[in-house]
């Protein structure tokens, strides 16, 4: 069944999505069209399934873009928990580019668990960052986007 039947694509938080060529090859094989929203000019192969939408460097005008187009047909591709929860609420499935799902029910504790991190920060604590991305959160995502697809194209 082709995706343009079926209505199902993937939206992505380009800018730092550091899963890009991941998700092109799931795409080609599944045959199922991908936007990649950003506020830069990104390089993109050139693919009839490939779409490339540059926003204004407004802030939030990728987050607000992908946010509207967000519907229980699309599986969003995000670091942003704040747009995760956008997305979520828009019916999107949501992926991080380790592969870990935002559902609507680890959404509430990953959107207060980031305030609690900005008010350490704000009070000048010393916190690193997330770890490395690792082989293993490609390989994560890979399987992840690859069965949420499935899972929608039914």
């Amino acid at each position: 069944m082709s995706a343009n039947v079926t209505g199902v694509r993937i939206l992505v938080d380009a800018d730092a999505c550091p899963v890009k060529d991941e998700i092109y090859k799931v795409a080609w094989r599944l045959e199922v069209p991908v936007t990649l929203v950003s506020n830069s000019h990104l390089r993109v192969p050139a693919h009839p399934l490939i779409d490339r939408v540059v926003v204004s460097d407004g802030f939030d005008a990728a987050d607000d873009w992908i946010a509207e187009a967000a519907d229980a047909q699309a599986v969003v591709v995000t670091a942003d928990i704040l747009l995760a929860d956008r997305c979520l609420k828009a019916g999107a499935t949501v992926l991080a580019p380790t592969g870990k799902p935002f559902t609507t029910s680890s959404i509430g504790g990953a959107i207060a668990t980031r305030a609690i991190m900005a008010d350490l920060r704000a009070a000048g604590d010393q916190l690193g960052g997330p770890p490395p991305f690792a082989k293993a959160d490609r390989s994560r995502f890979l399987q992840a986007l690859d069965s949420a697809l499935v899972r929608l194209r039914r």
